[in-house]
C-alpha cells in the first residue's frame, strides 16, 4: 500500500498515514520504577500474547529491563519464552499470597534483559479464592510495587476476559496496549473494552491511559483487512498506532523452538515490526 508520490511526498503506511522512522532509543543511564503495561483484549486468537512476548524481547534488546507476568492460565506466555511453569511458584501462588516476595517466581530467559512470572492451569481458580479478598482488584498491584524498582517496563499478558484477573491488571497498570486482529469480529468488541477501561479509570485507577491500538494479523492483499484497518483508524485516530503486524507463519514457528521472534528471525519483516513497535512506544514516552 505504500506509496510515494512524484512530487516527493513521505511514503504512506498501511494506516493511511506517513511512514515515520521512530529513532533508536537512547540508553538509559539507571533503571526503574518501571512503567506497568497491560496488553488486554478479551477476544481470543488477535495476537495478545504473541504482541507480548515480542514486543517484551524488542523493549529488551534497546537495553530495557522487561518483566513479562504471565497473567492467563493456559500459559501461551510462559511456553512461548521457554520458561518451566509447572512446580515452580507462578503468579497464582502471589496472588493467593503463598508465595510473599515476587523475587521467588521470577525466571530468567535467553533474551537479555527480560524475565517472566509464569502461570499455569492453577491461575483458572484465582477469580473463586479472590471473590471474597478485601481490595480485591488490587491484589496484584501490590504484588508488582514489590519489584517495580528493579525494571523499566512490566508487560502484563492478560487472558481473553474482562473479569476479575483482568480488573486487577488495569487496575495495576499505567496503560494499555489493545491488540487488535484485523477482522469485523475483532473489531465489534473494542468499544465494550474501552467503557470498561474508561471505569477502571474512574473508580479503581485514575492514572491509566490508552497507550494504543496495535494492528495484528494485517494482511495487505485482502480487502477485508484493509476495511478493517481503515476504519480503526477512522474511529480511533492517533490512538492507533502506526506500527502494524502482518499475518505470517513464522509466529508459529517461533511459538515451537520457544523463542521470540525476533530472535528466531531477527531478519523477517515481523521481527522489524516489533522492533518498530518498541521504538515507536518509546517515542510516544509509553516506555522510558
Amino acid at each position: 500500500m505504500a506509496n510515494t508520490e512524484q512530487s516527493g511526498a513521505a511514503a504512506m503506511g498501511p494506516t493511511g498515514r506517513p511512514i515515520t522512522e521512530f529513532p533508536v532509543p537512547a540508553p538509559l543511564s539507571s533503571h526503574g520504577p518501571a512503567r506497568i503495561i497491560s496488553l488486554c483484549n478479551q477476544k481470543g486468537g488477535v495476537g495478545k500474547t504473541t504482541t507480548s512476548i515480542n514486543l517484551a524481547a524488542a523493549l529488551a534488546a534497546y537495553g530495557r529491563r522487561v518483566l513479562a507476568i504471565d497473567f492467563d492460565p493456559q500459559g501461551a506466555l510462559s511456553a512461548g519464552l521457554g520458561v518451566n511453569s509447572h512446580d515452580v511458584p507462578t503468579i497464582y501462588d502471589l496472588l493467593l499470597g503463598s508465595v510473599k516476595d515476587p523475587r521467588e517466581a521470577i525466571q530468567h530467559t535467553e533474551v537479555d534483559g527480560l524475565d517472566v512470572i509464569p502461570a499455569n492451569i492453577d491461575l483458572s481458580a484465582a477469580e473463586v479464592h479472590l471473590i471474597n479478598e478485601v481490595a480485591r482488584e488490587q491484589i496484584l498491584a501490590g504484588v508488582l510495587r514489590k519489584v517495580s524498582d528493579d525494571y523499566d517496563v512490566i508487560l502484563i499478558d492478560c487472558q481473553p476476559s474482562l473479569g476479575l484477573l483482568t480488573v486487577n491488571a488495569l487496575t495495576a497498570s499505567h496503560g494499555v496496549v489493545i491488540p487488535l486482529a484485523c477482522e469485523f469480529f475483532a473489531l465489534r468488541g473494542v468499544a465494550l473494552l474501552i467503557e470498561t477501561i474508561e471505569k477502571i479509570k474512574d473508580r479503581l485507577n485514575p492514572v491509566i491511559t490508552m497507550d494504543g491500538i496495535i494492528a495484528t494479523m494485517f494482511d495487505s492483499r485482502t480487502l477485508h483487512s484493509r476495511e478493517v484497518l481503515d476504519r480503526v483508524v477512522e474511529v480511533f485516530g492517533d490512538q492507533c498506532l502506526e506500527t502494524v503486524i502482518g499475518r505470517t507463519v513464522k509466529f508459529p514457528d517461533a511459538s515451537v523452538a520457544a523463542k521470540p521472534i525476533t530472535t528466531f528471525a531477527p531478519d523477517h519483516a515481523a521481527a522489524k515490526a516489533y522492533m518498530q513497535l518498541a521504538r515507536e512506544l518509546v517515542a510516544r514516552g509509553a516506555v522510558a
